[in-house]
């Protein structure tokens, strides 16, 4: 075995499989996938509910090749897009070879995550059991709420971690690769996500986007990357669409004398320019289309299924 978590390139020994993270919004999920991935390809705000669709990021470790699944938070879904997300969270577990709950253990033992136990012990699946952000709970603590878990669901392992300060991922990555099945990689060695730059740029600007309008935010809002154009000078530019199903939504995004969209695009370009290694040329448009959570177009946009 190599150091340094090189890849080992014989063939025999080489492990590839999906590995979906599930958890109650705000768990800590997307914190997590780009802890594990060593690049952050998804967006990350202190709103629940900031992950819409499925995104996968790619690690190697060791001879091991594991491809993380961030789905949306599993909630209780009362809209159309919500069950979208939700739907989408579970076919993310369902298609994968290992699981992991992630518990949030300041928050504890919440409905959200008694829904997501449930939803596994009646599908029959089991679950690595990791419980984040133990940094901010006494141990003796952490060790009845693991207890608590465990009388509730059937977990094959139990990790305490702190997905931002990266404590604990070593053994998690130890145990997931216990866990994958013996096959060849599916992707690159270099590749890190299969998201296209389209997208992940549309992602960076919704980031941007949440942290800019705090309580203000009209959740009903999407982002969609309407052009990508190659320039000679090796720069691109960007345009992109933020979708509101108001005026009044529109007013707010744009903010008094356009400050609001002016700071959300300043924050993305440069994120986007660290990103991508280049000059970004970004062009930002706030458009009304009344319901747009109910056009098919946008779900498709957004990589959701249409759900009844």
């Amino acid at each position: 075995m190599n150091e340094n978590n090189k890849p080992d390139n014989k063939a025999d020994n080489k492990r590839c499989g999906f590995v979906a993270l599930l958890g109650a919004p705000n768990a800590g999920k997307s914190t997590l996938l780009n802890s594990l991935v060593g690049s952050k390809i998804s967006i990350v705000t202190h709103k629940v509910q900031t992950t819409r669709t499925r995104f996968v990021g790619i690690a190697l470790y060791h001879d091991n090749q594991m491809i993380f699944v961030d789905t949306p938070g599993i909630f209780e879904p009362k809209k159309r897009l919500e069950r979208a997300m939700v739907s989408a969270a579970w076919a993310g577990a369902s298609d994968a070879d290992v699981i992991i709950v992630l518990v949030d253990a300041a928050r504890g033992i919440d409905d959200n995550t008694r829904r997501i136990i449930k939803g596994l012990k009646q599908s029959g699946q089991k679950a690595i059991l990791a419980i984040n952000k133990i940094d901010a709970i006494r141990r003796d603590t952490l060790l009845g709420l693991s207890k608590e878990l465990n009388d509730l669901g059937e977990f094959s392992h139990t990790l305490m971690i702190s997905a931002l300060k990266g404590n604990g991922l070593d053994d998690l990555k130890d145990v997931i690769a216990e866990n994958l099945p013996k096959g060849p990689w599916l992707y690159p060695e270099d590749q890190l996500t299969d998201i296209t730059e389209r997208m992940l740029a549309a992602e960076i600007t919704r980031e941007k986007f949440f942290l800019r309008l705090h309580e203000e935010l009209p959740y009903a809002a999407t982002i969609e990357t309407e052009t990508w154009q190659e320039r000679k000078d090796g720069s691109v530019r960007i345009e992109q669409i933020i979708y509101v199903e108001r005026d009044t939504q529109k007013a707010i995004v744009i903010g008094k004398d356009g400050r609001s969209l002016k700071e959300i695009g300043k924050m993305a370009r440069e994120e986007m320019e660290e990103l991508f290694g280049r000059r970004v040329h970004l062009f930002i448009f706030v458009k009304v289309r009344k319901n747009w959570s109910d056009d098919k177009e946008r779900y498709e946009n957004m990589g959701l299924d249409w759900v009844e």
